[in-house]
């Protein structure tokens, strides 16, 4: 049984029972107006996240903080080691040049130098401001303008060429460093990170103590730009005590618990993109707890899945999109095989196991009867193990964030042995706001506060957050963070409901209801979530602001239609404007279709949709880098489309 199993034992810890259990208040007539979580973690009332590195290093020198990937595996690297490498680094920014309160931009895809460099501005006094690597030189010209960074580090030449380009016209161009070698160098340039920590030999490991003696809770550890969907990204100012109240509170609430469920230690891979603040939050976490931490500079799955079966994690935290790909790839794998009907009776019986053992686990239900456990065992050996190889095969609960996880695939992944924990939160609010407590999972909500965190509920329905994770302001923006900020309370912009036990529930962006002609209100996230969680869609728009009804622009997940082209034995290379029109790809599209409209009341269902070729991509401007569609970009990009479908 697995995970299950191991809920069962550690529930039975009364310390781990409990742990973040929340204050609720009502309004009065009963409905759930607030909640409030008391804290697990003291605060941070000295020095910063710099000292941590050199803690473990003098407490614990010879334990594994993280493993490097190098090209004979994964090298493990100690503490000593990593606090001789933050500090390399330190004393090279400090030979630069760097002031005490200077920014460092890193502009690098998720590796192991992306953690020294972080480690290593905060212990030469400086701030980091995170870049995406995908970022075009207009956008790297404004972060690099707006924060008035002096110094970068990128990952690749061209990364470097793209800055270059962005800066040109700056009046002071930004001092830069990369982090790859060309693969001719025989020795460090001065251009490279070898370079820059050439640079700081002549110094002593004091002078890099003296700077981190100076830091405070308070001082701004990073400038941490939101990826926005509309308008120019702004800079979210995050302190050293934000980002330790958020990894020491989740440490607290989590950790035990999940160690308590492995009964082996901890570790995992980090994929999600370390210019996005959960990535940020995670890294943190895991050297706070010692969780032995690997780097990964993808999270397509194509390419994640085999660092997955490499490194082996207990745990992962990712996004949607990812969870969705894996069942995809199952239902897939299954399809090839001839065996696709009986992966789809696997999943109604996983929803439905799901659903009736946690009921057991939670004490509200009886539990799987002899008929549902014997099928369950069978889709055990057939299917839902495959589902644990893909993943590493030791893995048994994962955290999902950035955007609501469908409830069915989250029941399925439950059957399969692992538990997903979903959780809530924006780059204002350090990362996490809310997660599902471990020993109370609800599918379909994105849990309780986190520790020192509140939730309130505003009369129009907005979320708005109070607490130590709560960011100071926006850089050099003080009309928006006026704006942000209300009664010390921080509003999302999202709208969402609390139920009766606390438990927070998303359903939609303020900014992005729809009003039909019929004066409907829909909140388009519900059915896009659903959507994208089933082959073969890709991503998706709803639409239907001031029209007689819902609609939708969908695109096609290109592995789902190779897989689709390979079911239907058509060729490889049909062109996608014939598949768009082909009924069977369309009565395909019309199941998920179907499914998402399961969620709402016919007059919010969507009633037409077209299939658009191409992809939505960081590329042609209508995704951010943390992978959420910029809706007006699509509508103003598809324009035509959108007027075809209801005029027909």
């Amino acid at each position: 049984m697995g995970v299950r199993k191991d809920l069962k034992r550690a529930r039975r810890r009364t310390d781990l029972a409990d742990r973040g259990a929340p204050e609720i208040l009502r309004d009065t007539d009963g409905t759930v107006r607030e909640v409030r979580a008391a804290p697990l973690a003291r605060p941070l009332t000295t020095g910063s996240l710099a000292d941590l590195p050199f803690a473990h290093a003098a407490e614990t020198p010879d334990a594994v903080l993280l493993r490097r990937r190098t090209a004979d595996g994964w090298r493990p690297v100690t503490a000593a080691a990593f606090a001789a490498e933050v500090t390399a680094v330190a004393k090279g920014l400090i030979a630069a040049g760097l002031q005490p309160g200077g920014r460092v931009a890193v502009m690098s895809r998720t590796r192991y130098e992306w953690t020294v460099l972080d480690f290593a501005i905060w212990a030469a006094g400086g701030q980091t401001v995170p870049v995406y690597p995908t970022s075009s030189a207009e956008q790297v010209e404004w972060i690099v303008r707006d924060s008035g960074a002096r110094y970068v580090v990128t990952e690749t030449a061209e990364n470097a060429a793209t800055v270059t380009t962005g800066t040109a016209g700056h009046p002071e161009r930004p001092r830069l460093w990369q982090i790859t070698p060309a693969p001719d160098a025989a020795a460090p340039a001065a251009g490279t990170l070898a370079g820059l920590t050439a640079l700081g030999r002549h110094l002593s490991d004091e002078e890099v103590a003296k700077r981190r003696a100076a830091l405070a809770p308070g001082t701004i550890a990073t400038v941490c730009y939101t990826s926005g969907t509309t308008g120019q990204p702004k800079g979210c100012v995050l302190t050293h005590a934000n980002l330790h109240t958020e990894a020491a509170n989740t440490v607290e609430l989590l950790h035990p618990v999940f160690q308590a469920v492995t009964g082996q230690a901890a570790s995992t891979l980090l994929f999600l993109p370390l210019a996005h603040i959960l990535g940020r939050a995670l890294q943190i976490a895991c050297l706070m707890a010692r969780i032995e931490t690997g780097h990964f500079p993808s999270l397509k799955p194509d390419e994640l899945r085999p660092a997955l079966k490499e490194f082996r994690p207990t745990f992962l935290v990712g996004v949607p999109y990812l969870f969705e790909k894996i069942h995809d790839t199952g239902r897939a794998t299954a399809e090839k095989i001839g065996r696709g009907a009986s992966f789809d009776r696997a999943e109604r019986i996983a929803v439905r196991f799901g659903e009736a053992y946690l009921r057991k686990f939670l004490g509200t239900g009886k539990g799987p009867g002899p008929g549902l456990y014997a099928a369950w065992a069978l889709y055990d050996l057939l299917v839902y193990r495959r589902i644990r190889k893909e993943l590493g095969g030791r893995m048994r609960y994962a955290i999902s964030g950035g955007s609501p996880l469908d409830r069915d695939l989250n029941l399925f992944f439950y059957a399969a042995g692992i538990l997903v924990y979903e959780g809530y939160g924006l780059t204002e609010t350090t990362a996490a706001a809310t997660v599902v407590p471990p020993l109370r999972p609800r599918p379909g909500t994105v849990g309780r506060p986190v520790p020192g965190a509140a939730v309130r509920i505003a009369d129009d329905g907005e979320v708005l957050i109070k607490g130590g994770i709560v960011f100071e302001s926006y850089w050099k923006n003080p009309a928006a963070t006026k704006a942000a900020h209300t009664d010390g309370w921080f509003a999302t912009g999202d709208l969402g409901a609390l139920d009766d036990d606390g438990y927070l529930t998303i359903t939609g962006r303020k900014k992005d209801i729809l009003v039909t002609s019929g004066g409907k209100n829909v909140s388009p996230a519900v059915l896009e979530d659903r959507l994208r969680s089933r082959a073969p869609i890709g991503q998706c728009v709803v639409v239907g602001d001031n029209r007689p009804f819902v609609a939708a622009l969908i695109t096609l997940d290109p592995e789902a239609v190779a897989h689709w082209l390979a079911v239907h034995r058509l060729p490889a290379g049909t062109p996608m404007s014939e598949l768009v029109q082909d009924d069977r790809l369309r009565a395909a599209v019309q199941k998920a279709v179907d499914y998402a409209n399961q969620a709402v009341s016919r007059a919010e269902s969507i009633r037409a949709f077209a299939l658009v070729e191409g992809e939505f991509t960081e590329d042609n401007g209508l995704l951010t880098p943390s992978l959420k569609v910029k809706r007006h970009a699509v509508t103003a990009a598809y324009a035509d489309r959108i007027e075809a479908l209801y005029r027909r």
